[in-house]
């Protein structure tokens, strides 16, 4: 390691100094797999990951997500392709 990722926030002083926002925005997720006692499958785990991105990607743009999500189930099971994710309201 040559030490350059130390002094990148010498070059951009907006780059947040720990990783802790991160780190809270995936802590209920953590949780809530610890309390199912998690995933039994790599296709588990894959979709719960999906899942998850797409909660948290709804509520950062103020978009319901069961609303979304109920709409890909809708169209999946009319053979249809899934739409993309909604913007910001």
């Amino acid at each position: 390691m040559t030490g350059g990722a130390i002094w990148r926030i010498l070059e951009c002083p907006s780059f947040p100094l720990t990783n802790n926002e991160a780190e809270r925005a995936l802590r209920h997720w953590v949780i809530s797999r610890r309390l199912s006692f998690g995933t039994r499958t790599p296709e588990g785990t894959a979709a719960f990951t999906s899942i998850a991105s797409v909660i948290d990607i709804c509520y950062k743009r103020k978009v319901s997500p069961w609303k979304y999500i109920t709409e890909v189930i809708i169209l999946r099971c009319k053979g249809l392709a899934v739409p993309l994710l909604p913007v910001a309201v």
